[in-house]
């Protein structure tokens, strides 16, 4: 029996973007109701901002794929996205991409298996 929301094999489940204190909300996107963390739960209100954290630190491209990607972007050690550098800063971006493709998460999980955390 499996728990949780799942999507079929070779899908990437997409979660909720809200964060508070860092932890990420671990329901899936679109969900009514509080978000939830573990035990710790919160309304939109006491969200942190969605801006990341680690946008402004220093930063160095990641270790590539045979293929090149990520293409000389570096890995945020703050929301593990990877973002574009200017001048060997992290580009500011928010903590999460609404925008990414199923292509592009499965390239992600692709990087962390072959590269780890």
């Amino acid at each position: 029996m499996t728990t949780g929301p799942r999507d079929e094999i070779g899908e990437v489940m997409r979660f909720c973007r809200s964060r508070r204190g860092g932890r990420r909300c671990t329901r899936p996107v679109d969900h009514a109701g509080l978000h939830r963390h573990r035990t710790v739960m919160w309304a939109d209100t006491g969200a942190d901002p969605l801006r990341c954290t680690g946008s402004g630190n220093t930063g160095a491209p990641a270790a590539t794929l045979p293929d090149g990607w990520p293409h000389g972007h570096a890995l945020c050690p703050t929301c593990h996205r990877f973002v574009p550098l200017h001048g060997g800063v992290l580009a500011p971006h928010d903590t999460s991409d609404p925008a990414e493709t199923q292509a592009g998460a499965l390239r992600r999980r692709e990087w962390f298996n072959t590269f780890g955390w």
